[in-house]
């Protein structure tokens, strides 16, 4: 069978054999595979095909990492050019003429203050890989040992990033992360963690920071770094306030504290500027990318100040730092997305799909909020009948939220939930989604969000 014709429908039982050796086998740490019960054969832009024939649009698009949508003809050249050439598939930290071509690529897209002495490390494939890096950098550049974040984050499951995320399920059952981290108060509207909202609680924010950061008597020891995400993904679509992302840079720039912008997520276009920090004009000493940069396929690298290399050959490592393939996927992505303004578009389509959220807002009690940036979208669903909290907010309301998301597989839109309680329905389409696609995902949202409010009544 040639590669162009269509798989062949899976019978019923062969689907949920498939589905159920993958209980059986996997750890039970497994996520998406517990209520993403399809087995996807085919996919083109943000089109998947299960084994069953069904097609879904692709709102989730590997938490961010498919920029380009499924099998995009631009990545799927790159790879096989590189294939058909005869190159070695993985070559360490050596060379290469993809990796030159890569970092070009990755390096006209930075900030000019931040790419006229940058360096860049090659980490193992995943965004925690990363920001492992990136804590390890910080610390031997500083000398000192200490971290601030912030709530609500999400950096990542390895040990390091997780000390510095913000869920306490994780670590609940494992010790050891609390004690070098200094957590700070993320500005959140709808939640703010300071019991005042809006421009208001994000002004308190960026003054606690400021004020216990300058205390001699505050019990915190001057961080080795402060790790932030321009937009909270996992912790609810919720974007940092441009002038509290600029207090956050002048707080560390004058107690020489370096600043991590962790983009995994942001990054490429996502919110609107080819980086999540262009919005408020602020520009990281360390950049933390992965996920979109490598046009599909596994790439995670930091981006840092020339006078941060200060780490001895060896001093950080990683098997799968030459992966030719995503140099080179990763490469051609990059290129695709500044040629043709994705970015811009991304900035303009997410403006007007936010504008249809928030009219569903007013129609629907069940959504407490609606907010995001570029096509980084989310819906926070609460229990219009609970008891709203000082601010006015009402309690999250979990089993809608995953009533939603089932009812929106039913109707071939994936979808995924995050943020407190998981009750922030997430919108990561592709940066190439049409308008017509655009206007299908609001209106399957739409009649799943319908069909769910009114069997919760």
């Amino acid at each position: 069978m040639s590669s162009a014709e269509p798989t062949p429908a899976a019978t019923e039982p062969e689907m949920e054999g498939i589905l159920r050796r993958q209980d059986a086998r996997e750890s039970s740490a497994r996520t998406y595979a517990r209520h993403l019960r399809i087995v996807p054969v085919r996919a083109s832009g943000m089109t998947v095909e299960g084994a069953d024939g069904r097609t879904y649009l692709d709102c989730l698009s590997g938490a961010g990492t498919l920029a380009l949508g499924h099998n995009h003809p631009v990545a799927v050249e790159a790879m096989r050019k590189v294939i058909d050439s005869g190159r070695p598939m993985h070559t360490l930290d050596i060379a290469t003429p993809e990796k030159d071509a890569f970092t070009e690529a990755l390096f006209a897209t930075l900030p000019p203050a931040l790419a006229r002495t940058a360096r860049i490390q090659f980490c193992s494939p995943a965004g925690t890989d990363a920001v492992e890096a990136a804590l390890k950098l910080a610390r031997s550049a500083t000398g000192r040992q200490g971290l601030a974040a912030f709530t609500g984050a999400y950096h990542g499951m390895t040990t390091g990033a997780l000390a510095v995320s913000g869920g306490v399920a994780a670590k609940a059952r494992v010790g050891g992360f609390a004690g070098d981290v200094t957590r700070l108060p993320y500005p959140y509207p709808y939640r703010c963690p300071l019991g005042l909202g809006g421009d208001l609680g994000a002004c308190a924010a960026a003054e606690y920071a400021r004020r216990l950061l300058a205390d001699p008597n505050g019990g915190v020891v001057p961080p080795a770094a402060m790790i932030l995400e321009p937009v909270q993904g996992e912790g609810g679509v919720v974007p940092a306030p441009a002038d509290w992302l600029r207090a956050m840079r002048e707080i560390t720039r004058q107690h020489g504290i370096p600043l991590i912008a962790d983009e995994v997520q942001t990054g490429m276009g996502r919110t609107g500027t080819l980086w999540a920090s262009e919005h408020a004009g602020v520009v990281p000493d360390v950049l933390v990318a992965s996920k979109a940069i490598g046009g599909g396929l596994p790439l995670a690298v930091v981006v840092y100040r020339g006078d941060l290399d200060v780490w001895e050959p060896g001093a950080h490592a990683g098997t799968f730092r030459g992966t030719t393939l995503a140099m080179a996927t990763g490469a051609a992505t990059l290129g695709y997305i500044t040629e043709n303004r994705l970015a811009e578009r991304a900035a303009s389509l997410g403006t007007r799909m936010l504008a249809r959220l928030e009219e569903l807002r007013a129609r629907y009690a069940h959504i407490g909020d609606v907010r995001g940036r570029g096509l980084m979208l989310g819906v926070e669903l609460v229990d219009p009948e609970g008891e709203p909290d000082i601010l006015g907010s009402l309690p999250a309301d979990p089993a809608l939220a995953r009533a939603v998301r089932a009812a929106c597989l039913d109707r071939g839109l994936i979808v995924e939930l995050g943020g407190r309680h998981d009750t922030v329905v997430r919108l990561l389409p592709p940066l190439i989604i049409s308008d017509d696609e655009a206007e299908t995902v609001l209106e399957r949202f739409t009649d799943a969000l319908e069909a769910s409010t009114r069997a919760a009544r």
